[in-house]
């Protein structure tokens, strides 16, 4: 394969998440996909972009299979060597073309991968593709309604490498191109980059209460019709 986007960003991308802020946003977001995914023991799962395997490890933990796919190597070779053991599978591929027959996952994920991908509506087609009847998929992205996309859009226009390819959706955006209704929408990380560690849980807790469209990650899921 041909080097991809993320190849020399594996280690920043866990390194990220070990922060005192990135482990806040890792758990808001792992929360948000848990109760939109409810992977059950013995579930065979699809994950579209699974990157290092930092949120496929929580779902295999709730006893489901993974298949992971990605188009960074070195990305999959760390998502390999922290879930091989576990009975994970990792595959090069391309999200808008899966290398799947129809049908064949119980549900499919895919965290902040479609933000990457132009032809977000393909990609979402495709995930549905390989998906049972009356099976689930849930995809999130990064929404271009919160803060932290202004502040990541400035940095794109500035030359960072990552952001400056990214496609911000909105909550509405990434309803307009699901396949199936009806969907049900989240937002979660309402609070900014820079807010004192100490005010990140009530923030986001009045962000969820509220119902805020806002939040720096949507969530989308829909169960095959």
């Amino acid at each position: 394969m041909q080097p991809a986007l993320f190849d020399t960003w594996t280690e920043r991308y866990d390194s990220w998440f070990a922060t005192p802020v990135g482990r806040l946003v890792k758990g808001y977001e792992l929360e948000l996909l848990l109760a939109f995914l409810d992977p059950q023991p013995g579930e065979r799962l699809l994950d579209a972009g699974c990157g290092t395997g930092i949120f496929t490890v929580d779902v295999m933990a709730r006893g489901a299979t993974v298949i992971g796919i990605d188009l960074s190597v070195p990305m999959l070779a760390e998502a390999v060597g922290r879930l091989g053991e576990r009975g994970f599978a990792a595959l090069g591929a391309d999200m808008c073309a899966l290398p799947f027959a129809d049908r064949s996952f119980d549900k499919v994920f895919s965290m902040t991968a479609i933000d990457f991908v132009a032809d977000g509506g393909k990609a979402m087609a495709e995930l549905d593709r390989v998906v049972r009847p009356g099976g689930r998929v849930v995809v999130t992205t990064l929404n271009s309604l919160g803060p932290w996309a202004t502040q990541r859009r400035q940095k794109g226009a500035a030359g960072h490498e990552l952001f400056a390819k990214i496609y911000f959706r909105s909550p509405e955006v990434m309803c307009a191109i699901s396949p199936t209704a009806p969907v049900e929408t989240a937002t979660a990380v309402h609070f900014r980059r820079d807010d004192p560690l100490e005010d990140i849980p009530e923030i986001e807790r009045r962000g969820r209460e509220q119902n805020l469209d806002t939040g720096a990650l949507v969530a989308v899921r829909w169960d095959k019709v």
